[in-house]
């Protein structure tokens, strides 16, 4: 019986959720190992998960960005290593990894071929859009935080041959949708403080802001903060005039597969995100650099007059893993290097 290691990163929840609908469909291949690293994570997997480890996480701040500082502190290199050197690739026929730096960075070891699937591996392209400014050191960390010896990428269009478009999980596409009136928020680089300060100047405007810093509701005026939930998140998506997130991945592209117009903040020390919101800009997506007092008229604007932006999203995941499994099982291990695979 073919064996597959599939391994995903756990900072966020794009990946987790990306991980509802791969699994299955690599269940129709093989047995499948599931590992999980990172600390970042509030999604619970319907599936087993044979290996969490601690791995490398990145730590969302609360004033827009990634906490550069307490990602460095948090990060305990010793254990990182040893995680790498213990995890047995060897033993898998297929090895297919999400961003996810441990079975990477074995399996680089190792001379074991590793198989990009990721968000992560399309933004690398060459063809797929960019900032106007380069953060080197944020396309040095692309680059080399899971290395792999071939790319598959998904992203909000086709830029390149090896290019999806994104796998939206079975739960959103099943979602009747409807307009309720209200906003849904999702900012996890923000504390509740800060949210609850700026969202507060739109007085006419119901917010449900989803917080990665509260654990009980809490309702004040025209602002309902509410603990994170998938389900009840989803619901308010479906239901709701329009979203509010960061420019991650998986949020923006279920709020455009639900029809919903869309404004994103990018994070700040998150050149991923800058990409992102590069190529969210190109497909007519309002970006605002911050929630400061400034970029007020941008967000008043698009509250006003924002629009949907039509998307074709149809779900190709289990051709897309078919596709991969057939043509990387039992590959013969070549000696590979560290480099963009596009």
């Amino acid at each position: 019986m073919v064996k597959i290691l599939y391994a995903v990163q756990g900072t966020g929840n794009g990946h987790l959720s990306r991980a509802m609908d791969v699994v299955p469909c690599l269940e129709n291949h093989g047995i499948v190992d599931v590992l999980v690293s990172g600390i970042q994570g509030d999604l619970d997997l319907p599936f087993p998960v044979k290996y969490k480890v601690r791995g490398l996480s990145f730590i969302f701040g609360k004033s827009g960005g990634v906490n550069l500082w307490k990602t460095i502190i948090k990060a305990n290199l010793r254990k990182l290593a040893k995680s790498i050197n213990s995890l047995p690739v060897d033993e898998y026929d297929l090895v297919i990894n999400d961003f996810e730096p441990v079975s990477a960075w074995a399996c680089y070891l190792k001379n074991k071929p590793c198989i990009a699937l990721s968000h992560q591996a399309a933004v690398l392209s060459p063809n797929s859009p960019k900032p106007e400014h380069t953060d080197m050191i944020g396309k040095l960390v692309l680059n080399n935080y899971a290395p792999a010896s071939s790319a598959y990428g998904f992203h909000f269009d086709s830029y390149d041959q090896n290019i999806f478009t994104p796998v939206i999980r079975q739960q959103v596409r099943e979602q009747q949708v409807t307009d309720k009136g209200h906003y849904t928020v999702y900012l996890p680089a923000y504390d509740d403080e800060r949210l609850i300060t700026q969202l507060s100047a739109y007085k006419d405007v119901k917010w449900e802001v989803f917080s990665k810093h509260n654990k009980k509701p809490k309702d004040l005026k025209n602002i309902s903060i509410k603990p994170i939930s998938g389900d009840k998140f989803i619901k308010s998506m479906a239901a709701s005039s329009g979203v509010l997130c960061g420019a991650g991945f998986e949020t923006p592209a279920e709020a455009l597969y639900l029809g919903k117009k869309l404004l994103v903040i990018p994070m700040k020390n998150q050149y991923e995100q800058h990409l992102n919101a590069a190529a969210l800009k190109e497909k007519g997506v309002t970006v605002v650099k911050s929630l400061k007092e400034k970029h007020q008229h941008i967000i008043a604007g698009w509250l006003e007059n924002g629009k949907e932006i039509p998307v074709d999203f149809r779900d190709r995941t289990q051709e897309i893993v078919k596709m991969i499994v057939e043509k990387h099982l039992y590959e013969v291990p070549e000696k590979w290097t560290i480099d963009n695979q596009f």
